[in-house]
Protein backbone atom coordinates (compact mmCIF):
# COMPACT_ATOMS: atom_id res chain seq x y z
CA UNK A 1 0.00 0.00 0.00
CA UNK A 2 1.14 3.53 -0.94
CA UNK A 3 -0.21 6.97 -0.34
CA UNK A 4 -1.75 8.05 -3.75
CA UNK A 5 -2.94 11.66 -2.78
CA UNK A 6 -2.64 14.30 -0.57
CA UNK A 7 -5.81 13.89 1.01
CA UNK A 8 -4.65 10.09 2.07
CA UNK A 9 -1.52 11.80 3.60
CA UNK A 10 -3.32 14.10 5.46
CA UNK A 11 -5.60 11.78 6.23
CA UNK A 12 -2.96 9.72 7.99
CA UNK A 13 -1.03 12.75 9.39
CA UNK A 14 -3.94 12.93 11.45
CA UNK A 15 -4.78 9.18 12.67
CA UNK A 16 -1.38 9.43 13.41
CA UNK A 17 -1.40 12.38 15.78
CA UNK A 18 -4.25 10.42 17.62
CA UNK A 19 -2.27 7.38 18.11
CA UNK A 20 0.18 9.46 19.57
CA UNK A 21 -2.10 10.68 22.28
CA UNK A 22 -1.44 7.10 23.58
CA UNK A 23 1.66 6.98 25.27
CA UNK A 24 0.92 3.02 24.93
CA UNK A 25 1.10 3.26 21.38
CA UNK A 26 4.72 4.46 21.89
CA UNK A 27 5.70 2.42 24.62
CA UNK A 28 4.04 -1.16 24.45
CA UNK A 29 5.45 -2.88 21.32
CA UNK A 30 2.28 -5.30 21.06
CA UNK A 31 -0.32 -2.40 21.72
CA UNK A 32 -2.40 -2.50 18.26
CA UNK A 33 -1.94 0.85 18.01
CA UNK A 34 1.94 0.87 18.22
CA UNK A 35 1.51 -1.44 15.28
CA UNK A 36 -0.65 0.99 13.25
CA UNK A 37 1.53 3.71 14.72
CA UNK A 38 4.47 2.14 13.00
CA UNK A 39 3.07 1.18 9.75
CA UNK A 40 1.28 4.45 9.02
CA UNK A 41 4.56 6.14 9.64
CA UNK A 42 6.83 4.48 7.19
CA UNK A 43 3.85 4.95 4.83
CA UNK A 44 4.19 8.92 5.43
CA UNK A 45 8.16 8.82 5.89
CA UNK A 46 7.92 7.02 1.60
CA UNK A 47 5.42 9.68 0.69
CA UNK A 48 7.41 12.70 1.95
CA UNK A 49 10.37 10.83 0.60
CA UNK A 50 8.85 11.06 -2.79
CA UNK A 51 7.33 14.43 -2.43
CA UNK A 52 9.00 16.41 -0.28
CA UNK A 53 12.79 15.87 -0.68
CA UNK A 54 15.26 17.30 1.36
CA UNK A 55 17.72 19.22 -0.71
CA UNK A 56 21.51 19.23 0.58
CA UNK A 57 22.06 22.55 1.89
CA UNK A 58 24.41 24.92 0.02
CA UNK A 59 28.37 25.38 1.14
CA UNK A 60 27.61 29.00 1.87
CA UNK A 61 24.59 28.51 3.79
CA UNK A 62 26.01 26.16 6.06
CA UNK A 63 29.40 28.61 6.08
CA UNK A 64 27.39 31.26 7.36
CA UNK A 65 25.38 29.28 9.62
CA UNK A 66 28.79 27.95 11.40
CA UNK A 67 30.30 31.64 11.65
CA UNK A 68 27.21 32.87 13.21
CA UNK A 69 27.32 29.98 15.72
CA UNK A 70 31.05 30.52 16.84
CA UNK A 71 30.78 34.01 16.50
CA UNK A 72 33.08 34.32 13.58
CA UNK A 73 32.87 37.53 10.94
CA UNK A 74 34.78 36.82 7.83
CA UNK A 75 38.19 38.39 8.92
CA UNK A 76 38.59 35.80 12.03
CA UNK A 77 37.00 33.01 9.62
CA UNK A 78 39.57 34.14 6.89
CA UNK A 79 42.86 34.17 9.69
CA UNK A 80 41.57 30.28 10.80
CA UNK A 81 41.28 29.26 7.05
CA UNK A 82 44.50 30.66 5.83
CA UNK A 83 42.96 32.66 3.18
CA UNK A 84 42.55 36.10 2.50
CA UNK A 85 39.47 37.96 3.81
CA UNK A 86 38.25 38.77 -0.24
CA UNK A 87 38.38 34.67 -0.62
CA UNK A 88 36.29 33.92 2.10
CA UNK A 89 33.78 36.25 0.41
CA UNK A 90 34.08 34.82 -2.52
CA UNK A 91 33.04 31.34 -0.99
CA UNK A 92 29.90 32.73 1.45
CA UNK A 93 28.63 34.27 -2.25
CA UNK A 94 28.95 31.31 -4.29
CA UNK A 95 31.14 33.12 -6.83
CA UNK A 96 34.41 30.94 -5.90
CA UNK A 97 34.58 27.11 -4.28
CA UNK A 98 37.45 26.16 -2.12
CA UNK A 99 40.34 24.44 -3.60
CA UNK A 100 40.36 20.67 -1.83
CA UNK A 101 42.94 22.29 0.47
CA UNK A 102 40.72 25.05 1.86
CA UNK A 103 37.77 22.56 1.47
CA UNK A 104 39.57 20.36 4.04
CA UNK A 105 40.45 23.23 6.53
CA UNK A 106 36.61 24.06 6.03
CA UNK A 107 35.08 20.79 6.99
CA UNK A 108 37.44 20.19 10.16
CA UNK A 109 37.28 24.04 11.28
CA UNK A 110 33.37 24.67 11.02
CA UNK A 111 32.55 20.82 11.38
CA UNK A 112 30.98 20.57 8.36
CA UNK A 113 30.12 17.03 6.64
CA UNK A 114 32.66 16.85 3.85
CA UNK A 115 29.96 15.82 1.34
CA UNK A 116 28.67 19.50 1.97
CA UNK A 117 32.06 20.88 1.49
CA UNK A 118 32.56 19.06 -1.91
CA UNK A 119 29.30 19.33 -2.99
CA UNK A 120 28.55 15.61 -3.75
Amino acid sequence: MMIQTEQQYQTLLERIEELLQNPKNIENQHAKGHIELNVLSDLVANYEEQNFPVKQPLLADVMKLRMAELGLNQKGLSELLGVSTSRVSEYLTGKSEPTLQVARKISQQLDIEPAIVLGV
